[in-house]
């Protein structure tokens, strides 16, 4: 499996697995197990997913040991700031079975996430996270945050697929050391993507599914992507894209392809902010 470095000197895998939206506990347990022993070793959940604890049995039942494992989940909102957010950390940790976490982040830029900061920081220089960053951070609230801070995210996890492809903010990422990671790298499949004349095209050229193609146009761009399915023959099929490289002609026709806007959310409209501040989550 192919890694990056983070800026602490932690190593992630580039392709991982992710299960948003897999709600039903025995699939998601499944889906996770099976991706386990496909190959996968960086797993991807969220406190707002509900499925932790599924996550943490498909973990154990793998019986992988835990230093090659990647896990990461997410804080949530309504956790957001110091306190609430060590009691959300910990709150994860159980629901997952694990004695720390490789990657926490702050699930979207609103709220005390400040507060939750500090105490992510402290939890990182306790040893409980190896390491700490964000997602869905634009470009202004990620600065603001590095520059009035101690620790620099390790990574930013943000919508990123061949209709957005978040050229400029993965640039300014890079100057500031971090790390970005691909939510959504098959855009759920939106502007029929899977049909795309170009995708398909390239993905005849190689005899590869569009899917691994995206996944290895992402992968070669330095992005770390988590796909999500819940199909083993599919879990098992996106894992497969280190045998083969895109050219520059590909690269450059996928380029074509970029809107440079969300398929999904605008974090700047109010409407948005007030309903991802507002959603809360039982766990």
């Amino acid at each position: 499996m192919e890694k990056v470095v983070l800026n602490n000197g932690v190593e992630i895998p580039v392709l991982g697995f992710g299960v948003y939206q897999v709600s039903d506990a025995e699939e998601c347990e499944r889906s996770t197990f099976e991706a386990l022993q496909a190959g996968y070793r960086l797993i991807d959940t969220a406190a707002a997913y509900m499925n932790e604890e599924a996550v943490g049995r498909a973990i154990k039942r793998s019986g992988i040991p835990r230093e090659e494992l990647f896990i990461t989940t997410k804080l949530w909102v309504q956790d957001a700031g110091y306190e609430k957010a060590k009691v959300a950390f910990q709150k994860s940790l159980d629901h997952l079975g694990l004695d720390y976490l490789d990657l926490y982040l702050i699930h979207q830029p609103f709220g005390d996430y400040y507060g939750a900061w500090r105490a992510m920081e402290e939890l990182y220089a306790a040893g409980k996270i190896r390491t700490i960053g964000v997602s869905n951070f634009f470009p202004d609230r990620l600065v603001d945050l590095i520059l009035h801070n101690k620790i620099v995210p390790a990574v930013n996890q943000i919508e990123t697929h061949v209709f957005f492809q978040r050229n400029e903010d993965q640039a300014l990422m890079k100057a500031h050391g971090v790390q970005i990671e691909s939510w959504g790298p098959f855009a759920e499949g939106r502007n029929d993507m899977f049909h795309n004349e170009i995708l398909t095209s390239i993905a005849r050229k190689y005899n590869k599914s569009v899917a691994q193609v995206v996944l290895r146009w992402l992968t070669q761009r330095g992005v770390v992507a988590i796909p999500k399915s819940v199909h083993r023959e599919r879990i098992v099929e996106n894992f497969q894209i280190f045998d083969f490289q895109l050219d520059d002609n590909d690269m450059q026709q996928i380029a074509s392809l970029d809107m440079k806007k969300s398929l999904f959310l605008d974090h700047h409209d109010p409407e948005i902010v007030k309903w991802l501040g507002t959603v809360k989550f039982e766990s």
